[in-house]
């Protein structure tokens, strides 16, 4: 990725605001159903490449800006300005952390993490969803998966990605899952990673959806203080 100056930051944007103004102000009505089917991927096509410059904005600003200059942690800064949730600017700065563009401790420039998936997304070949399937999929891989059959399912994937819908790379990323781990072998440090407890919002009533991602030992607590109270009625555990 070559250097821009900030003249050339302004100038490529403003130029992209003016070409995005001429095509909201188009008219599809000559076209055939099989045109607009086909002019339909022109859009989306735009639509997956642009988080990459998100991408390298974010990781510079991980890189550069301190909380004082931003008044705040990273994540929240990001929801404030671009007014968008604190879960998407997370998400954001996670995906930036996999598919944007790194520098080593010595200012060399590196690939991106998932370097076939953010190719792709480069080329505007997978969507938000099909970044969704992949991230999932090489974070929930047990530690003891070697450095290159992780980069070598990653990039099958982000090859499927790029002639599938989301759905059935799933399906195959379940399947790849378990040809990787076949006994479901993970260690106290995989299951670290996973661990925590997700509140949502407070609903009008006063209730907050949770949603714990826990170990056996912490499940089974859970189970039993809710057995304990609310005795009558209460479902079933089912597996634990």
């Amino acid at each position: 990725m070559s250097s821009s100056s900030r003249e050339d930051f302004v100038e490529i944007f403003d130029a992209l605001d003016a070409d995005l103004d001429r095509v909201c102000e188009l008219s599809f009505e000559a076209l055939t159903t099989p045109e607009l089917l086909r002019m339909l991927e022109r859009p989306e096509k735009v639509a997956r490449r642009l988080p990459v410059a998100g991408h390298g904005l974010i990781n510079q600003l991980v890189q550069q800006a301190t909380p004082q200059e931003l008044g705040a942690k990273l994540c929240h800064a990001l929801a404030d300005r671009l007014r968008i949730t604190r879960g998407d600017a997370n998400r954001r700065v996670a995906e930036a952390a996999d598919l944007g563009p790194r520098r080593s401790l010595t200012g060399q420039p590196l690939a991106p993490r998932l370097t076939a998936t953010a190719a792709a997304q480069r080329d505007g070949q997978l969507g938000a969803a099909h970044v969704t399937v992949i991230r999932q999929f090489v974070e929930q891989r047990p530690c003891w998966v070697d450095a290159q059959t992780r980069h070598r399912a990653e990039a099958d994937l982000a090859k499927v990605a790029t002639q599938h819908r989301p759905e059935p790379l799933r399906k195959l990323a379940d399947r790849l899952a378990c040809y990787l781990n076949p006994d479901g072998n993970f260690t106290d440090e995989d299951r670290a990673r996973r661990r925590g407890l997700t509140l949502g919002n407070q609903d009008p009533d006063g209730s907050v959806e949770t949603e714990p991602c826990s170990m056996r030992q912490g499940a089974c607590v859970i189970w039993t203080s809710l057995v304990v109270w609310y005795p009558a009625g209460f479902p079933q555990a089912g597996t634990l």
